[in-house]
């Protein structure tokens, strides 16, 4: 899907996820100009916490990639969007991005049982590349057994499956622990987003 598209949608999803703060829209795209980032999920992902992220960072300037288990269209559990997955995450490779997203909803439980998604978001986060996950997100990376002494959150239904794989839960809008970057819920999207441009731009090359 093109960048028109989302970019849209970005005042009605964040009218729907009840996020009170309007982000600011750069008057010229290039604030993170030529990053290239992935968007990993599946059948069954929240819509807000996928196309809010990918409007953001394409409005700045940055490329975005669509990966998942198989490339074709996925439905989101919580409304009738899709998306289209572009690229299978068996044949991309972490040299290829500066950052990898984990939205929410049902698709992380289901897609963190295939073994090449889990392997992906294992070597990306030990790549010390910035990693964002929201909501239910995070359970990508507990299969991938990278969560361990960790600071986190998410949707506090996961609180026990975090703790249990050693992180230290803590209930706010955005934790920040290294390259890893953990938010809540819808509500706490712009935040998310601008946390995730913020890593970007901490980083010289960009």
């Amino acid at each position: 899907m093109r960048s028109l598209f989302f970019i849209p949608l970005l005042g009605m999803l964040l009218m729907f996820s009840g996020c009170a703060p309007e982000p600011e829209i750069a008057e010229e795209p290039g604030v993170v100009d030529r990053v290239q980032v992935a968007i990993m999920l599946g059948e069954g992902f929240h819509d807000g916490e996928a196309y809010m992220p990918y409007a953001y960072l394409t409005n700045l300037g940055a490329e975005i990639t669509v990966i998942g288990p198989e490339v074709g269209t996925v439905t989101a559990y919580n409304t009738d969007f899709t998306i289209n997955i572009q690229r299978p995450v068996a044949d991309v490779s972490v040299d290829e991005f500066d950052a990898l997203i984990l939205p929410g909803g049902q698709a992380p439980a289901k897609i963190r049982e295939n073994e090449a998604v889990v392997a992906f978001a294992r070597e990306f986060f030990e790549s010390g590349k910035p990693v964002a996950a929201i909501c239910h997100g995070p359970q990508i990376l507990i299969t991938a057994g990278v969560m361990e002494g960790k600071n986190a959150t998410g949707f506090e239904d996961i609180k026990g499956e975090l703790e249990e794989a050693g992180a230290t839960f803590h209930d706010e809008a955005v934790v920040i622990d290294g390259n890893l970057i953990t938010s809540r819920t819808p509500p706490d999207l712009y935040d998310f987003s601008k946390a995730i441009e913020e890593k970007l731009m901490m980083d010289p090359a960009y």
